[in-house]
Order: structure tokens, then C-alpha cells, then sequence
């Protein structure tokens, strides 16, 4: 059985380390990219994930100085992501030292990028993030180019769809919920758990440890995090530890990058 994963979120603007409440509101300045990716290399994270929130040329090289900053220095594997439009966008990338990539708009623009993309480049490398939210009581749907447009997919018929077109996880955020500490939605990741053959990352929420306790015993294979990591004093080796001490599957070790 494949260990569930504890996986820092960083969101950058403009190449700063950022974070806000449904995507737009409380911003909130959260420290240097690359300083907060060795602390987290050092407290034993299993890999960790950037997305550029605000894709422009310029914010494209300076993720690319960034990531390849951190592969320097920091020996977990990332997924890096934001503004992914072309094959050539994934190999900078993939060669800067990502070891996966997150597509999302492109992928509802143009939904063959993404088998392209698992062709060229194996599907083990490709994410798909999707960001959805409730636009009335019991109906969800996808939302694209940061939030900011709406879509006619409902979350989980496009997860199938991209697993279909051989995405090798999905990351899954609630944009209601994101910033806000309150849990994940554990509603959508059973639903999507009982039909997704792929790993389920969840974000979205997360504002104590028990948050991912109920996410894992949802079905998530992974749970990517920024406000309680940023922002409280839990660190992924607090935990790291209460989830083992309880019975779920994670890596016993925090030095395995080490």
C-alpha cells in the first residue's frame, strides 16, 4: 500500500511566497520561497508544490530561478505549476529540477495537452489541479485561470476525464474552503475516492492535525497544506507524528531526504 503523503503548498506572485483566503481575499505575506522550502526539506516533508497564482512572462523566469535555486538545495522531489501552456513550458520546467507539473486552465482550453503531455513526458509527471466551488446548494463546478472563471464541469466527471486522458494524480482544491482553516471537503473526496483510480492530492482547508486525519480516512492519498504550516506552530514533523502514533500509513522518518 502506497504511504499517504504530507506535501507543503507554497503559492508565489510575482516570485513571493503569498497566501489568501478563497483565493482572493487576506492576503498575507508568508516568507522567501527557497529559505522555507529547505526548512520544510529539514523537518522530513515528503515533496511540496509551487504554483505561480499570477502567470506572466516575467513571474515565469523568476519561477524558474527559484525552482532551480532549490534543486540546488533541497533533496525532496516538487511539482511546480501556474501559466503551464505548451509542452516547452513543461520541459523548462522539468529541466529547472521539477520533478512534476501541474496543469490546469490549459488542460479545460485544450483537453488533448494533457494526454500530449503524459505522452511526451510520462504520466507519472503530470498533476491536474483542479479548483472548483459551490455555485448553488449541491451543484460544483470547475474554475479556471486562478479562480476567476467559471466552467460547466462539475469536479468529478473532469477528474475522470483527465484520468482518461492519463494524468498521473489530481490535486484538488476547494476554493470555498482554501485559507480558511475550517477542513476539507470530505464530501467531494469520498465521491471522488470511490471512482478515481489515480492518487487524490486534496487541498483546501486544512487547520489542524485531525483535518488530516479525516482527509486521509476519506480516501486522499496525499494533503497539501500552507496556512497551518505557515502560519500556527505545526510543523509536517508534529504532524507527521501524530498521524503514525495513530495508525496512518506515512513515512516513519523525517530524515529520509536527508
Amino acid at each position: 500500500m502506497l504511504k499517504k503523503r504530507i506535501i507543503p503548498k507554497f503559492l508565489l506572485k510575482n516570485g513571493s511566497l503569498v497566501k489568501y483566503k478563497r483565493f482572493f481575499d487576506d492576503k498575507r505575506m508568508a516568507g522567501n520561497p527557497v529559505s522555507t522550502a529547505k526548512i520544510y526539506n529539514d523537518y522530513g516533508a515528503d515533496e511540496f508544490i509551487i504554483l505561480d497564482i499570477l502567470p506572466s512572462d516575467d513571474s515565469k523566469n523568476r519561477v524558474l530561478e527559484i525552482i532551480s535555486t532549490i534543486s540546488e538545495e533541497v533533496f525532496m522531489p516538487f511539482t511546480v505549476g501556474g501559466g503551464v501552456r505548451s509542452l516547452e513550458d513543461i520541459n523548462l520546467l522539468l529541466r529547472a529540477g521539477a520533478d512534476k507539473i501541474v496543469i490546469n486552465s490549459q488542460a479545460v482550453l485544450d483537453p488533448r495537452f494533457v494526454n500530449e503531455a503524459a505522452k511526451t513526458f510520462g504520466d507519472q509527471c503530470i498533476t491536474i489541479s483542479i479548483d472548483y466551488a459551490q455555485i448553488k446548494k449541491g451543484v460544483h463546478r470547475v474554475f479556471i485561470n486562478g479562480g476567476r472563471d467559471r466552467t460547466n464541469y462539475n469536479p468529478i466527471d473532469w477528474a475522470l476525464k483527465m484520468q482518461d486522458s492519463f494524468c498521473g494524480e489530481v490535486l484538488l482544491t476547494s476554493i470555498e474552503r482554501d485559507g480558511i482553516m475550517s477542513g476539507y471537503d470530505i464530501d467531494m473526496i469520498k465521491k471522488l475516492d470511490s471512482k478515481l483510480d489515480i492518487p487524490l492530492v486534496v487541498s483546501g482547508g486544512c487547520g489542524g492535525i485531525q483535518h488530516c486525519v479525516d482527509a486521509f480516512s476519506a480516501g486522499a492519498s496525499a494533503v497539501a497544506i500552507s496556512s497551518l504550516f505557515l502560519f500556527t506552530d505545526h510543523s509536517p514533523i508534529k504532524l507527521r507524528s501524530h498521524l503514525f502514533s495513530n495508525g496512518v500509513n506515512v513515512r516513519a522518518s523525517k530524515n529520509s531526504w536527508n
